[in-house]
């Protein structure tokens, strides 16, 4: 089966409204190519010491976002609706929001190149004093004193290269200890229960929505070695049916949803426990913030790279 490689030209922060229209015409993963993302963690000293200084000068000035389709008896409606999509999100009133032109471009594309073409722009890299995330096609060892976190994303998100997953991780490392029950919603790949094991955490829960996304936490798994019963892998609606408490939870999702948990998580974290919530763009941060602390938490720790904020809460 060939496909249909579908590219949205946007910004940064447009990039997200161009991921949930492409969800909504049952594209179920998106690559992201953002030169902001390559400039900013060149800026950060000592982080990407193993990137290709290259790589920016052959992304476009846009940020892109890319969908495929297989070229089937639905592909043009689909594409279509896509561009029905896209021409009503330039008229809707987004806050400020900028989408850039979000021009859509379609070419045919080769299973293969469907596959891989995305590979070239993830490379190994150090997180934090303590880990190195790796793509599993890559034979690099893991520099002394770092746990490697192996990584093969498939179509689901987090390669732990984009600012809220990198973040997390970071932040990971502050407040994971050995012996902890770990809760990772909205998993993904896994990365972040993986990375929470790594550092030493006894047992992680990933949660996600998406089929494709347990399915790629599950793969993850295995290639990191971790037996399903150190983490159990469920599709499920965020916290909805999940009985013991943690010792720390993540969730690098979006502000609302954040939100929508804060009395649910505070039901199942124990006392003292922290939560790492990402995915929140700077202006909803007061909103964020203004939500957990009604819930009765108490803010430990915040960070910031490029247009993305993590937070660190505990409960009191």
């Amino acid at each position: 089966m060939d496909y249909a490689e579908v590219t949205i030209h946007t910004t940064t922060l447009g990039a997200e409204v161009a991921c949930a229209l492409l969800d909504r015409v049952g594209v179920g993963g998106a690559i992201i190519e953002d030169r902001a993302d390559i400039d900013l963690y060149q800026r950060d000293e000592g982080d990407w010491d193993y990137i290709d200084e290259h790589i920016a000068d052959q992304m476009s000035e846009d940020v892109l976002v890319k969908g495929y389709m297989e070229e089937d008896a639905r592909l043009h409606d689909r594409l279509t609706m896509l561009r029905g999509y896209l021409a009503d999100a330039l008229t809707m009133d987004m806050g400020g929001l900028e989408l850039g032109t979000l021009q859509m471009d379609v070419r045919h594309v080769r299973e293969e190149d469907w596959a891989n073409n995305w590979k070239k722009y993830y490379v190994p890299f150090p997180v934090g004093e303590r880990l190195w995330v790796k793509p599993m096609w890559i034979e690099e060892a893991c520099p002394p004193g770092r746990a490697e976190v192996t990584m093969d994303p498939g179509m689901a998100f987090g390669t732990g290269s984009h600012e809220t997953t990198f973040m997390c991780m970071e932040l990971l490392q502050e407040y994971v200890r050995p012996g902890m029950r770990v809760y990772d919603i909205g998993c993904g790949t896994g990365i972040l229960a993986i990375a929470a094991l790594r550092l030493g955490a006894s047992w992680a829960l990933a949660v996600d929505r998406d089929p494709v996304c347990v399915s790629a936490a599950c793969n993850n798994r295995e290639l990191n070695g971790i037996d399903a019963s150190q983490m159990p892998v469920e599709l499920g609606n965020l916290l909805d049916g999940i009985g013991p408490k943690c010792d720390l939870m993540v969730s690098n999702i979006i502000a609302d949803v954040i939100i929508l948990m804060a009395e649910s998580a505070w039901a199942h974290l124990d006392a003292g426990a922290v939560w790492i919530v990402s995915g929140i763009i700077r202006e909803r941060r007061g909103d964020v913030e203004a939500a957990l602390d009604a819930a009765g938490f108490e803010q430990v720790n915040a960070r910031s790279k490029g247009e993305w904020v993590a937070l660190a809460y505990r409960k009191r």
